[in-house]
């Protein structure tokens, strides 16, 4: 794939919210994470002060897994449209937090079963992602396709004022290809990777890593392939979340990473498609499953707050921008001394 190099954050900034807290009558590393973080969001605004975000944007990348049907999850195969009908209900966790910080939500199906594609929207790439342990998630075009439209959504959302990107993800059996990249990209083994995912118990966690032993022998031969890795063991969400992931980089806008393993995995294919993307990412926090765990760490990401929230659907990162907001807030307000 040709892409431009990324931009580096604002150097100028950054120096700049450096002495403004240097120069402040807070002694020297008193505020800790929230200096740091309003540093990190000077240099990825290009000013200081930098506003606080104002328009920050959920996008939820929703699709279904073939893999759901080798009982890798608790909810049923082809359920995943169910789950995105429920997100702009009060009621959902990441409805109910987002408005604290200031942020909206957006669901967007790039690959569920139900429905026809016109009826889906223009994003929409198939129906539902290969089984992963027995065929491809997707074809060479597909694969191409779907990161391609996450780079489109993400044009589109900055285009429309967005100043903080949120990738998340909804879909059943989504973890399972997820753990296989992640295990891929670091030369872990399958057990260690394999997480509780949507709460399974015993027999289905062993369903699942056999399941991810499968899908990573598949991947043999490809792992320093980004494109094919999504191609034989991703998925066309995973996918467009790499290319928003890229996209929004390339495009200078901070992503705040929710934590759960599916757009961390995306995030890790993202920094390798585009090196020098993860400097306008920040982890809000990070799920309990190990391999999110391994993905932070490779990406050298530290969260804002540990909250173990299993979610990949936004909520941990709704539950982080009030913090982001506050550090910004911080900032404008530092004092000389």
């Amino acid at each position: 794939m040709d892409l431009p190099a990324v931009p580096a954050p604002d150097a100028q900034a950054r120096r700049a919210a450096v002495a403004r807290y240097t120069e402040s009558a807070v002694a020297d590393g008193a505020l800790g994470r929230l200096a740091e973080l309003g540093v990190w969001l000077a240099a990825t605004r290009g000013t200081c002060p930098p506003p606080p975000p104002a328009r920050a944007r959920i996008v939820v990348i929703a699709g279904d897994h073939g893999i759901a049907e080798a009982g890798v999850s608790m909810h049923p195969a082809g359920s995943t449209a169910k789950q995105v009908a429920t997100l702009h209900h009060t009621t959902s966790p990441v409805a109910t937090l987002a408005p604290e910080g200031g942020a909206t939500v957006r669901a967007i199906d790039v690959a569920l079963t139900a429905g026809e594609p016109t009826e889906a929207g223009p994003y929409r790439v198939r129906a539902g992602s290969g089984r992963i342990d027995r065929e491809d998630a997707l074809t060479e075009a597909e694969t191409t396709h779907a990161v391609g439209v996450g780079r489109a959504i993400a044009d589109e959302e900055v285009d429309a004022g967005a100043d903080l990107l949120v990738p998340a993800s909804l879909g059943v059996g989504a973890t399972t290809p997820a753990e296989v990249i992640v295990a891929a990209l670091t030369g872990t083994e399958p057990v260690a990777v394999v997480g509780r995912g949507s709460g399974i118990d015993d027999n289905a966690w062993m369903r699942k890593a056999a399941a991810v032993r499968d899908a990573l022998r598949r991947t043999k031969g490809h792992r320093n392939d980004p494109l094919t890795l999504l191609r034989v063991a991703g998925g066309a969400d995973i996918a467009a979340l790499t290319g928003f992931c890229l996209q929004a980089a390339l495009r200078r806008t901070p992503v705040l990473l929710d934590g759960g393993v599916v757009p961390l995995a995306a995030a890790m294919l993202a920094e390798r498609l585009a090196p020098g993307a993860k400097q306008w990412w920040l982890l809000a926090q990070r799920s309990t499953d190990p391999a999110a765990a391994i993905a932070a760490e490779r990406l050298d990401l530290e969260p804002l707050v540990e909250l173990g929230i299993r979610l990949g659907d936004g909520t941990g990162a709704a539950a982080a921008i009030p913090l982001i907001r506050m550090a910004a807030l911080l900032l404008a307000g530092a004092a000389p001394a």
